[in-house]
């Protein structure tokens, strides 16, 4: 057989008493009775070398989940599982043999392969007869491309402000360098409009330094605290003729 179905939730329903390696074991096991569409040898330790499970846990699995007779260890659920590959095989081939003519070869009987709807298709209806999507590629810009006059124009138009030769150049050096597909574009046209686009509006250069920064605003009038100064001392009495005569008294004393 070239696939056969399993069943999720039959599977683990019926193997959760076994360890993990017996449950390797016997989805081994079940892979070589599909596989070759008999039973399993009674040989337990020529059937062990080829799954690569140890001889007693093959033992085991086989005693607890096949039915031992004189051809080997059968499993009825594959032997259903087989019956109906066959009978499905065989109409397939007697549809073949009409179609073909009695007297010529039929042509082989194509594999069935499962599919995620559970059913099955032939290799003969494979990816390849489904209908293709037209693919345009893209292209490099090449390094002898030179600046296109409706490049120009554009640029005129949409940024007076810039140079088209300079832009370009820059542009230019830029998608050359690109590495991968990131450099592949469709339309190399569009991309120079969006750079355009793109393309930051130039700022007027200065110098901080020339900037004024003023931290006291700047005023005609006098400052209110040397008014109110001047003010305190006019408005003072004179000193006593006695105390400066005493304070002259002692300055002379002094000195």
């Amino acid at each position: 057989m070239y696939y056969y179905q399993f069943h999720i939730g039959d599977y683990r329903s019926a193997t959760l008493h076994l360890s993990n390696e017996e449950d390797l074991a016997y989805r081994r096991l079940l892979d070589m009775y599909y596989d070759t569409e008999k039973p399993i040898p009674l040989d337990v330790s020529w059937v062990s070398k080829r799954i690569k499970i140890p001889p007693m846990v093959v033992r085991d699995v086989l005693n607890d989940m096949f039915k031992q007779t004189e051809d080997g260890f059968i499993h009825s659920r594959c032997d259903k599982e087989i019956a109906v590959y066959k009978g499905f095989s065989d109409a397939g081939k007697r549809g073949a043999a009409k179609r073909w003519g009695k007297g010529g070869d039929s042509p082989p009987i194509t594999p069935l392969i499962a599919t995620n709807n559970h059913e099955p298709i032939t290799n003969n209806h494979s990816i390849e007869d489904s209908p293709k999507k037209e693919r345009t590629k893209g292209s490099r810009l090449s390094t002898d491309f030179v600046l296109p006059e409706d490049w120009i124009t554009f640029c005129q138009t949409e940024r007076p402000d810039l140079n088209p030769q300079k832009v370009f150049d820059s542009f230019k050096d830029y998608w050359v360098a690109k590495a991968g597909n990131q450099g592949v574009k469709l339309d190399w046209t569009a991309t120079w409009r969006n750079w355009i686009r793109n393309q930051n509006i130039a700022k007027p250069l200065f110098n901080k330094a020339d900037v004024v920064h003023q931290t006291v605003p700047s005023s005609s009038n006098r400052d209110p605290a040397l008014v109110k100064l001047d003010e305190d001392r006019n408005k003072a009495a004179p000193p006593n003729p006695e105390v400066l005569a005493k304070i002259r008294a002692v300055l002379g004393k002094t000195a």
